[in-house]
């Protein structure tokens, strides 16, 4: 039987998963483990081949290949992931070191890429518009990402920063990025950056739910000002996105990503500054929940 292997490699758990043949939810097996990421760089290999073994034990089954979905993204011309938030990843060899532990050929991308990859093939795009041509991925949480699938295939780039969106500029009042930058996407529409600038406007912490919840009920101008804020910033910077890929839909996902105000007033605000006299994108709430990395990751290889 032909299957597909994938393992979502988070800073906390690592979830293993064997698909079925064919673009289908078919799940043969699926397990965690913690990720023990204390134990540093050896260790977190000695946990994915464990779950490995694990997968392989409960299917009676062997890998021809493993995808792998990664918190940050393996440099083409290194060889070595980069811009993990496990930062005893960062300036490792990780693909390699897993093909030689696990004995077969290893794909790697990172969480935002998969998240597009099953989105597309098994999840909302799927669903809504099965034969798309383009599909972009947005994880919008506590920081923010993106992926662009091409034909099915995920676009990495020369770099391995393909559909790095979160770190497009976008305004200077987004303050420095952890990245070096300034005015990042992720530090004007990250739910964190959001909840920074209503407390800055405010003199109060409230956590994104409950501006939300009192943007709703109204008298409160903070929350006004901070909705508001994240619905026009939303619209240009997805606009930026639109005018060069031009993508069949996007699909939204994060927490941020769950606030409907984004399918409504969130669209309009990127109608007005996309490059054209309408509006045709599809904007699409995720399918797959918690299982998109992991089907993502089985995706990769084939």
């Amino acid at each position: 039987m032909q299957t597909r292997w994938g393992i979502d490699l988070g800073g906390t758990k690592i979830e293993g998963v064997v698909l079925g043949p064919g673009d289908h939810r078919q799940v043969l097996s699926r397990r965690r483990i913690a990720t023990e990421a204390e134990g540093g760089y050896p260790h977190i290999l000695h946990r994915i081949v464990r779950l490995v073994d694990e997968l392989k034990a409960e299917t009676g089954l062997a890998p021809e290949a493993v995808g792998v979905g990664t918190p940050g993204t393996l440099d083409p011309g290194t060889q070595t992931l980069k811009n993990s938030n496990t930062l005893c990843l960062n300036g490792m060899p990780v693909r390699r070191d897993l093909e030689a532990a696990l004995g077969v050929p290893v794909r790697i991308a990172n969480d935002a890429n998969c998240f597009a990859l099953a989105e597309a093939r098994l999840g909302a795009a799927r669903e809504r518009v099965p034969d798309a041509e383009v599909v972009f991925g947005v994880i919008m949480g506590t920081g923010v990402g993106g992926g662009l699938v091409v034909h099915n295939r995920v676009i990495n780039g020369r770099q391995g920063i393909g559909g790095e969106w979160g770190h497009n500029f976008l305004h200077a009042s987004g303050g420095p990025c952890y990245c070096g930058k300034t005015g990042c996407v992720e530090m004007v529409l990250a739910g964190p950056a959001l909840e920074r600038y209503y407390a800055g406007q405010s003199g109060t912490s409230l956590r994104l739910p409950q501006i939300v919840e009192r943007y709703r009920q109204g008298g409160d101008p903070h929350a006004g000002a901070t909705i508001r804020r994240m619905i026009d910033f939303f619209g240009q910077a997805i606009s930026v996105v639109i005018n060069i890929a031009d993508p069949d839909a996007i699909v939204i996902g994060g927490g941020v990503g769950n606030i409907d105000l984004l399918y409504t007033e969130g669209v309009e605000a990127v109608r007005r500054h996309v490059f054209n006299n309408r509006l045709d994108t599809l904007f699409l709430k995720p399918l797959l929940g918690d299982s998109a990395g992991v089907f993502g990751a089985a995706m990769l290889v084939g």
